[in-house]
């Protein structure tokens, strides 16, 4: 359990032995809600114990030294996520951090996605969801995808670079990630963003179009993917933001833990 899910139920504890009000409770549980770090950062602790996904850190824009205060303070909860933190960045912070694992904790970061993921304990997985990409251009942006997925709790099946360009080959891996019973699929995709609508007209579960900022002409920077991806004719798509592989991760976990 995380230290504030232990927090919030030792509240609970104190209220129904009357050691504490009603009202005693409802202020220790508000006052838990947000940690403030100096000036800079509002942190919400509380997060994973109400939404089912831990707090996550965007690096980019951050100071070193602040990065640094935010990661110890949020891994009260237990575990913590950063993301678009390149390799360079996280080799220069890496030793600020690396006691944490006397403290129990694991470190663990993936170059590919640029996420540092940072825990005491490994998530019970309790859904399935599927990832595929166009090209292995879009790699990156389902690795991150992928990681988030795996910290909110589900088993990811992935199969990378089946896109249009060779239909042939999305056939056989679309039909072994549905024989693996997966509740979402996520369609990661660039320059015309194609693939989702297609995996759409033949699977009945929820599409999540991902599109990515690989392509160049009128493709150039995701808008192309993006476009296509919300004009598509195939129902059942969701589509969320260029590159957005947290968001297109916690969608997915949430729609899957609705089966669970």
């Amino acid at each position: 359990m995380t230290q504030a899910g232990s927090s919030m139920k030792n509240v609970l504890q104190k209220l129904q032995e009357g050691e504490i009000s009603i009202e005693e409770a409802e202020k220790l549980l508000k006052t838990m809600q947000i940690a403030e770090l100096e000036d800079f950062a509002k942190l919400d602790i509380s997060r994973e114990v109400r939404t089912g996904v831990p707090e996550a850190i965007f690096a980019e824009r951050k100071e070193d030294l602040e990065l640094i205060q935010i990661i110890r303070k949020s891994a009260d909860q237990g575990r913590v996520i950063v993301t678009r933190l390149d390799e360079e960045r996280f080799l220069s912070i890496k030793e600020n951090i690396s006691h944490m694992t006397d403290q129990g904790f694991r470190i663990e970061y993936n170059s590919k996605a640029r996420v540092l993921v940072i825990k005491d304990h490994e998530t019970e997985k309790k859904g399935k969801i599927g990832i595929i990409t166009a090209g292995t251009s879009d790699i990156p942006v389902a690795e991150e995808a992928r990681v988030v997925a795996e910290e909110a709790g589900c088993e990811v099946f992935t199969s990378y670079d089946i896109g249009v360009a060779g239909i042939h080959r999305s056939i056989s891996q679309l039909r072994r990630i549905l024989d693996q019973d997966v509740k979402a699929i996520i369609v990661v995709a660039g320059m015309e963003g194609a693939l989702p609508a297609v995996v759409a007209g033949l699977v009945d579960v929820p599409v999540v179009g991902l599109p990515t900022s690989v392509g160049y002409g009128v493709g150039a920077g995701g808008f192309a993917a993006l476009n296509a991806m919300l004009q598509s004719c195939a129902p059942g798509i969701a589509v969320v933001n260029i590159d957005n592989g947290f968001g297109a991760a916690v969608f997915a976990a949430k729609i899957v833990k609705l089966v669970y």
